[in-house]
């Protein structure tokens, strides 16, 4: 049995602990299940079903510290692999930044994090739901690919400090790529949530048609500045990769945009991005649960980054915040992105002029931490669009764009969705955001990539 309930893992982790000859001791364990069902050139291709359950210890001696992980958690296993950590720990130099292990802490109740039919969802319902994307693909002559998954799990851990803490959670997700029979037009679409019954596969596999559909006979246009709309996913992806620079230690080190020129700290304080540009974290965010604690055992709470434009608040890891004289912050679980928009996509498209739609990003890459300039692809649908109305696909672009730029330029907001992310940034944790119209987004050169 790989879900523990919160006693049946405290137990075991204390009976972990009790095996201890270390300074300090801490172990955390991970199990739970995760099923999903691939498919392409419309057929179902694989199934998988994976169930697991393990141990990962970390002792201390001093500032010397030894991982080791096990699978086998019967008494002796458990001590074995407590033995190998100290023996690992042994044999490593001193870390000068590390940290003792946390003292008790207090966690806040998760209240929709965990649903049982997510977890136990079976092969049946994943490829019921496939079913509904690859049927009216044939029937059009399209080629239908993708994956239904769900899963879900807990986390628990503990130390002898005497902190403990119990985390449970489930996610579902469903992707396709529907493309012509010829290979030259391609649509995409996705939805995410920690219910699989918010999955509607149906609908997923219906745009993911229709873009293929109208991607056909694709021209080149300039590369160049335009108005763009970028479609939740491919807003999400740059957003929330640019959140991981929000590290209060690279700032005052000079190694990110939110270091101050010239060195000499962060720019904590400042206004860097449009008003209405607004980021924060909730564990209890309805939708989008996250974790109560962090990777390192903070308790989560909420956390505003970004408010009206201004930068609010930095991840201070402990060892920075206490060379710092700061409080630590945990790492966000979730991410909620711009709330509050209320401007659909059909809206968006009327009141352009002259500009492209991009459904998602691709092969999203950092070219300069100073800036937070990135660059990668469009793909899967990108369109032109004037006067207000689709006028044709176009070919993709490669783009270099800076975030700060595009959060500076916003013309309008939709509604927030659970994105799932091209390359899934969305499967670290729970991302919600909306499409965005920004001005002058910079694309650099013509891809041939469909």
């Amino acid at each position: 049995m790989t879900m523990l309930t919160r006693s049946e893992a405290e137990a075991l982790l204390k009976k972990v602990l009790s095996f201890s000859k270390a300074d300090e001791l801490a172990a955390t364990l991970n199990g739970g299940r995760n099923a999903n069902t691939r498919f392409g050139v419309n057929s179902a291709s694989t199934n998988g079903d994976i169930d697991n359950l393990t141990l990962a210890v970390n002792a201390h001696f001093g500032q010397r510290g030894g991982v080791a992980t096990t699978n086998t958690l019967d008494d002796a296993g458990l001590e074995r692999v407590v033995r190998a950590a100290e023996e690992i720990a042994k044999l490593r130099p001193e870390d000068p930044e590390q940290m003792p292990f946390l003292e008790k802490q207090t966690y806040q109740e998760i209240k929709d994090g965990f649903d049982e039919a997510t977890y136990n969802a079976d092969a049946k319902m994943r490829a019921d739901g496939i079913a509904k994307t690859i049927e009216p693909a044939r029937a059009k002559g399209l080629v239908a690919a993708g994956i239904f998954d769900n899963q879900g799990g807990f986390t628990a851990q503990a130390n002898t400090r005497g902190n403990f803490g119990y985390s449970i959670g489930s996610q579902a997700s469903y992707t396709t790529t529907v493309r012509t029979a010829d290979g030259l037009g391609s649509g995409w679409a996705s939805q995410m949530s920690h219910r699989i019954r918010d999955i509607n596969a149906a609908a997923i596999g219906a745009r993911s048609i229709e873009k293929a559909e109208k991607s056909q006979s694709a021209v080149a246009i300039e590369p160049g500045k335009y108005t763009v709309i970028l479609e939740a996913n491919a807003a999400g992806d740059l957003i929330s990769n640019m959140m991981f620079f929000f590290g209060a230690r690279q700032a005052d080190e000079g190694r990110s945009f939110l270091s101050k020129k010239g060195g000499g700290g962060n720019m904590l304080g400042e206004k860097l991005f449009g008003e209405e540009v607004n980021v924060y974290t909730d564990p209890n965010y309805p939708g989008a649960p996250g974790d109560p604690f962090d990777g390192g055992g903070l308790p989560s709470r909420r956390m505003d980054f970004i408010k009206n434009g201004v930068v609010t608040n930095l991840n201070y890891s402990r060892f920075w915040a206490k060379k710092q004289g700061k409080e630590p912050t945990p790492f966000p679980t979730n991410l909620i992105i711009m709330e509050g928009g209320k401007t659909s996509i059909d809206e968006m498209i009327a009141s352009t002029e002259r500009g492209i739609l991009v459904t998602r990003l691709w092969y999203i890459r950092l070219v300069d931490p100073q800036s937070v300039l990135y660059t990668g692809l469009t793909r899967d649908g990108t369109f032109l669009i004037e006067k207000g109305r689709i006028k044709s696909a176009i070919k993709n672009f490669r783009f270099n764009e800076t975030p700060v730029k595009m959060l500076n330029n916003i013309e309008a907001i939709s509604p927030l969705e659970r994105i799932t992310g091209s390359e899934r940034v969305g499967d670290g944790f729970p991302v919600l955001a909306p499409a965005i119209k920004v001005r002058e987004f910079e694309f650099t050169s013509l891809s041939d990539a469909i």
